[in-house]
């Protein structure tokens, strides 16, 4: 009986404790679609506080506020709700989803030249048509406005049509601001509700908010990569000397600062596309998102919400598609009316050599800027043989924290393995630096090709094989020495691009019917403007901060896209976003610096769905022959097939419009007019699955196009027509593409159609999952 009783209060105190936490406030976003034009912000927001009135009750009617406001481009507000009055909000009219405020992250100087060599164009002469009109919107941590990078020297007069304003604060004045930076805004605190606890900064004192002062480094290096000013002689600490300059140095900048190191806002990201829209940017770069575990649906992903308007009004939104790769599935930012980007290699690497006592010299992927040399040497020892008391050996190998004992570890040179990646290499550098050892090399075979900053701590980091070598050297050898040489920077590394181990993959866990990511770009090892770090432990001995930094993530990749897109942009003018995201998607490289297909990490062939069209060429896709536009109304169709009922696609459209029946059609998602193609359900059994696209000539007004198949085995691929004939220039023509299998292998296929008039090719590429 007390069993019972015991089990019978135990469902009551859970009860109430559920109940409880239900009537917690919390912070919440409240979305209601497009906004009137006409419309008066004030009055909007004293409807949006109605409503909360008519909710939340009177005796804590201090809730009664709104903490961000949506009333640009969209509308909608943030603002502190129990579940209960979210729930009911929800089904309030004109309300299209209500969804927890949450934490999004961060997705974390020779890439420009190499994107340019391997265009295999002149540039000098293209980039003289490059104008200083365009605007790129960053949302990211803020921005470090000394640095050189963000110099206006050169520049002229600010755009008349810019609306946006630059924010002070202690630490930030207006005159921050130039002709090259001319906007800054910066969102408060998040609500304690999703604060992160790792909302501290070391840099020079400075608070995650309260300016637009980057505290973080993100934002600055992320500006600088997509439109930096040319600096001359830039480089870390020695190395990647050279010239630094963004993807368009001659665009203007304006910084929304939604992020800290603890990641960014739903709220303040919505409010800052919000902003961007008003103030008058042509390119919005977000190099931040959800995690890929969590992916929300279209209508509660703040990232999706805002550029779907954006979208509307003419502006391109490029993201990051997160490092949550090299599994399938895990690419993020993927609706259609966002430009999703990847991340790959350049032809440099970071290299620091092991080498071992019987001479033989091991080449290692690093960042240090240790003093020691060939002359010098170490014991070394494996991590598992350091174990401390009582710790498992499997912990020790892995250098867990707390797992070395420094008594075995001191002054010895510790080899550790990553067979558990919940421990990241910083952790276990000051694992190893904590047990006094002199240096640590890893041998890690996914991430070998992405270095890692270790500052002046000797640090290496090799592959499977050469781990092979050093621990047969240990295990074979009375007493194994070694010494781990300071980094030098190899140029002309080949092969490259290749796509980075950490870059998500697809296909998109929404849709599978759009081919995500769209594109690749340099995401490893970017060297770019950062603030002035006071940690001790990131500066080499006897130097002074650096301007620079290097740094690899699809965060990195993000930037390089938005400032071709600018570059394109300035040359285009008339273009929409879809027109400039066609170019670059149609005019992709798709080979390495060897002229081999571009491979993944593990040396296999990439495929689309790791790298998107391949790899961006900004100078190819100046003259791109043909577009694919897709426009607001295929957007609002694909939200119909997707399975969104019809008056909320309306309440998005801002106007009348009408999904064309009751049912989803996910089918149909595949005839969207995207510059790639996608089926993600192809039966062997079935007749054949048809896809229709449209292209617009914005090449010379005489032209006719002939039709080239590049299919894999098992596959008929037929386009009809075969042959499109232009007579002037802005002229449409369609074709479909039919797609059956026999004897095809079960899995994705891949492949491409090409259209070429002799002097323009326009590749499309498409992946089919036969099931």
């Amino acid at each position: 009986m007390a069993n019972h009783l015991q089990f019978v209060f135990f469902i009551l105190a859970s009860f109430v404790l559920c109940v409880k936490s239900n009537q917690v406030p919390e912070s919440y976003v409240v979305y209601m679609g497009s906004i009137k034009e006409e419309t008066n912000p004030e009055a909007i927001q004293a409807d949006h506080l109605q409503m909360l009135s008519s909710i939340i009750p009177s005796e804590e009617k201090e809730r009664v506020s709104l903490i961000q406001s949506y009333h640009h481009a969209l509308q909608g507000f943030t603002a502190m709700l129990t579940e209960k009055e979210a729930t009911l909000l929800s089904g309030h009219d004109g309300v299209l989803s209500v969804f927890r405020d949450r934490i999004l992250q961060l997705h974390t100087t020779r890439s420009w030249d190499f994107l340019e060599k391997e265009s295999g164009l002149r540039s000098e002469r293209l980039k003289q048509r490059a104008s200083s009109d365009i605007i790129i919107g960053i949302v990211d941590t803020g921005i470090w406005p000394e640095s050189p990078s963000f110099s206006d020297a050169g520049m002229g007069k600010i755009p008349s049509r810019w609306k946006g304003i630059c924010m002070e604060g202690s630490d930030f004045k207006k005159s921050n601001c130039n002709r090259k930076l001319i906007g800054a805004r910066f969102y408060n605190n998040p609500p304690d509700s999703i604060q992160s606890p790792s909302n501290s900064s070391h840099i020079y004192g400075i608070t995650s908010f309260g300016s637009p002062r980057d505290s973080v480094g993100h934002g600055t290096h992320t500006s600088s990569t997509a439109a930096g000013s040319t600096v001359m002689n830039a480089g870390y600490y020695g190395l990647a000397q050279g010239v630094a300059k963004g993807g368009s140095p001659s665009s203007r900048l304006a910084m929304y600062k939604a992020c800290s190191l603890g990641g960014c806002a739903s709220s303040a990201v919505l409010k800052a596309i919000d902003d961007a829209i008003y103030d008058g940017v042509d390119i919005i770069s977000i190099s931040i998102g959800m995690s890929s575990a969590f992916q929300s649906d279209f209508l509660s992903d703040p990232i999706a919400i805002g550029a779907f308007h954006a979208n509307k009004r003419g502006i391109l939104v490029v993201c990051s598609g997160g490092n949550d790769g090299p599994d399938p599935f895990t690419v993020v930012n993927s609706a259609p009316w966002i430009l999703t980007v990847a991340a790959s290699s350049i032809d440099r690497s970071f290299q620091s050599s092991i080498v071992l006592g019987n001479g033989i010299a091991l080449k290692g992927s690093a960042i240090n800027f240790s003093n020691l040399s060939r002359s010098e040497s170490f014991p070394l020892i494996f991590g598992g043989d350091a174990a401390a008391e009582s710790t498992p050996v499997s912990e020790a190998s892995n250098c867990y924290p707390g797992s070395l004992d420094t008594e075995k570890a001191a002054g010895k040179i510790i080899i550790c393995v990553d067979s558990d990646p919940t421990v990241t290499r910083r952790v276990k550098k000051l694992v190893a630096e904590g047990a006094q050892a002199e240096g640590l090399v890893l041998i890690d075979e996914a991430e070998k090709g992405v270095p890692f900053d270790s500052g002046s701590y000797p640090f290496s980091q090799v592959g499977n094989d050469a781990g092979v070598q050093i621990l047969k050297y240990i295990n074979y050898t009375k007493k194994p020495t070694a010494v781990i040489l300071p980094t030098e920077d190899v140029e002309g590394f080949k092969p490259a691009p290749v796509v980075a181990y950490f870059s998500a993959r697809g296909p998109g866990g929404l849709t599978e019917a759009i081919l995500k990511p769209d594109l690749m770009a340099p995401g490893v090892g970017i060297v770019a403007a950062s603030i002035p770090t006071v940690d001790i432990g990131d500066i080499p001995a006897g130097k002074k901060p650096s301007n620079f930094a290097i740094k690899s993530g699809t965060s990195m990749a993000c930037p390089h896209v938005a400032g071709a897109a600018a570059f394109i942009k300035s040359a285009h003018p008339r273009w929409s976003p879809s027109m400039i995201r066609s170019a670059l998607m149609t005019t992709a490289t798709t080979t390495n610096n060897l002229g081999k297909p571009l491979t993944a990490h593990s040396g296999a062939n990439a495929s689309y769905l790791d790298m998107g069209a391949g790899e961006v060429s900004p100078l190819r896709a100046l003259s791109p022959g043909l577009v694919f536009e897709t426009t607001t109304e295929d957007y609002l169709y694909f939200l119909c097939y997707y399975g969104y009922k019809d008056q909320v696609v309306r309440s998005l459209s801002g106007n009348n419009f009408s999904c064309p029946g009751n049912q989803p059609s996910p089918d149909l998602i595949s005839s969207l007019n995207y510059p790639s193609i996608s089926i993600a359900r192809l039966d062997s059994k079935q007749a054949g699955r048809t896809v229709s696209r449209t292209v617009t000539n914005v090449g010379p007004a005489n032209s006719t196009y002939f039709a080239t198949v590049d299919a894999p085995s098992g596959f008929m691929v037929k386009v009809s027509p075969e042959k499109l004939v232009f007579t002037r220039r802005w002229m449409k023509a369609s074709y479909e593409v039919t797609f059956h299998v026999k004897d095809a292998t079960k899995g994705y296929g891949f492949g491409s159609v090409t259209w070429s008039d002799g002097a323009h090719s326009v590749r499309t590429v498409f992946a089919v999952h036969v099931v």
